[in-house]
């Protein structure tokens, strides 16, 4: 007899599944991986590993919506326009992969 999945183990594989797609896009940990200590705006970060600016905008919104990165603060240009900086929640990641399912560590970012 197979064994069932609940529903809530279900909803913990997706998000961590997710997680684990995000780390695994090259794009996607660069960005993560390079706010660890300092925070970046979307163009430096585009500027930086040679993204289109737009496909930055989505990363970021992806990686905010798994609540792998957040807004650290606000920066004002000289024209007054403001910008987000995006910092790193995370500083590491560990994925195991065992059956039946993948387990994931994350390591909060203390850095201030």
């Amino acid at each position: 007899m197979a064994r069932r999945i609940t529903l809530p183990q279900l909803k913990k594989y997706d998000v961590t599944q997710k997680v684990i797609e995000m780390l695994a896009d090259a794009e996607s940990r660069a960005i993560i991986f390079s706010i660890i200590k300092r925070g970046k705006t979307a163009a430096e970060l585009s500027e930086k590993h040679k993204i289109p600016l737009s496909s930055v905008y989505k990363k970021i919104s992806d990686l905010e919506e798994l609540t792998l990165i957040r807004v650290d603060n606000w920066q004002i240009s000289e024209k007054g326009r403001r910008f987000k900086v995006y910092k790193s929640r995370i500083k590491d990641a560990e994925i195991n992969i065992k059956k039946p399912e993948a387990t994931l560590t994350l390591t909060p970012n203390d850095a201030k």
